[in-house]
This record gives structure tokens, sequence and C-alpha cells, in this order.
């Protein structure tokens, strides 16, 4: 799977774009490190992760985005998180 590289450079120089996305205030980005992930065991990389900063205890928000119909995107998904 390959990282889409429009919105990786997005959410990488603007995170708080995310954020307004998902509802929470803008401010809510400083809170947070944006980066790709790759699991090496299984090969799969997920579009991106805003993970919190040292110190920080919020939760870790994984972003996968979707621009073709794809029944099985909750699936593969939930399953890459999860591993």
């Amino acid at each position: 799977m390959k990282t889409d590289s429009i919105f990786y450079r997005l959410f990488k120089e603007i995170p708080s774009i995310f954020f307004e996305l998902i509802g929470n205030l803008p401010q809510t980005a400083d809170a947070y490190e944006f980066s790709s992930v790759e699991i090496k065991q299984t090969a799969f990389r997920i579009d991106g992760v805003f993970l919190p900063t040292q110190g920080e205890e919020n939760p870790i928000y994984f972003v996968e985005v979707q621009f073709q119909t794809d029944e099985e995107i909750y699936l593969r998904l939930f399953s890459e998180v999860a591993l």
C-alpha cells in the first residue's frame, strides 16, 4: 500500500487541518507529531498517524485517506491498527 503523498504533505505541513476536519480545535495539533508508519512484519503502511508528543496523554489518531469505493475499508483499517 502506498502512502498518499498529497495528504501526507498536507497533514505534515498543516496538521491543524486534520483536527478541524474531525471537529477538534486546531490548537490540538500542537500536542501531536504527524508521521507515516510502516509495519515491518506485514509490510503495509498506514497513510498517517498523529502521535501525542512526549508527556502528553492524548488519544492516537490513525489517518487513512480513501477516494474510491472500498467495501472493506473499515475491516482493513481496524485490522492494520490492531496489528
